[in-house]
């Protein structure tokens, strides 16, 4: 499997840029959360956000799309680096993290939905316009949930793929995977057991060791050159090293 990968640049600053990019999914993501309790907020404290301040609404609303945008970069970054691991495990995880992406910008849909009807309320206070801007956060919200599914599958294979490659730490592998199972607990928790969100709160912790430690690993140490040459052909470990294209 060869380690030339598409940027033409040392794998070491390849995995920093993936890193940068994890590190900006991150911040997107917490911005729109911030401005509009996108992503992590209740259908009622976005519809207070649109009624209070729905210029920040929709600010938060362009950034949770780049955030997805943002996602689906990192993973290709992943892909990248992990596929001389596993290509078949570093496409699954690919491939899963796509189909997340592409149900959570088809939900957000339902937040554009919620914008249109505040907008031909038009400052009314009408019982049924209100109650379907709600139904549309709704929407969103059970979209959002659903993504959780495949942003929990794609980390096992991501997982398994860092604790054999050998050039990332076996513990932030070992925290992927404990972070798939708490994604999972969460989408079920949402769907089955809605009144008990606390269930969730164990599983927060593990996510926010797992992805900031791996996007704070990437973005400092790179990745380990050495051991990634020692594991690839001959051919692969000259064009890492300079000598190919």
């Amino acid at each position: 499997m060869s380690l030339v990968n598409p940027l033409n640049v040392a794998p070491k600053t390849f995995a920093r840029i993936t890193g940068a990019l994890y590190l900006a999914f991150i911040v997107t993501a917490v911005v729109a959360d911030a401005l509009g309790h996108i992503g992590l907020g209740t259908a009622q404290q976005m519809a207070d956000s649109i009624a209070t301040a729905p210029g920040a609404f929709r600010l938060g609303l362009v950034f949770a799309c780049f955030s997805a945008l943002l996602f689906l970069l990192t993973a290709w970054g992943l892909y990248v680096l992990l596929r001389p691991v596993n290509h078949d495990l570093a496409l699954l995880f690919l491939l899963l993290n796509a189909v997340g992406v592409a149900i959570q910008c088809a939900s957000q849909l339902g937040l554009v939905a919620a914008l249109l009807a505040s907008d031909a309320a038009a400052g009314s206070v009408d019982v049924s316009s209100a109650q379907l801007q709600l139904l549309a956060l709704e929407v969103y919200r059970t979209g959002f949930v659903t993504t959780q599914l495949f942003f929990g599958a794609w980390l096992f294979p991501l997982g398994y793929l860092v604790l054999k490659s050998r050039f990332l730490p076996r513990l932030l592998g070992a925290l992927l995977i404990l972070d798939g199972v708490a994604e999972l607990v969460w989408f079920l928790q949402a769907l089955l057991l809605p009144a008990y969100p606390a269930i969730k709160v164990p599983g927060t912790a593990v996510s926010l060791l797992a992805e900031v430690g791996l996007t704070l690993w990437l973005l400092i140490m790179g990745i380990k050159v050495e051991k990634l040459a020692a594991d690839a052909p001959l051919e692969s470990v000259a064009a890492a090293s300079g000598g190919g294209r």
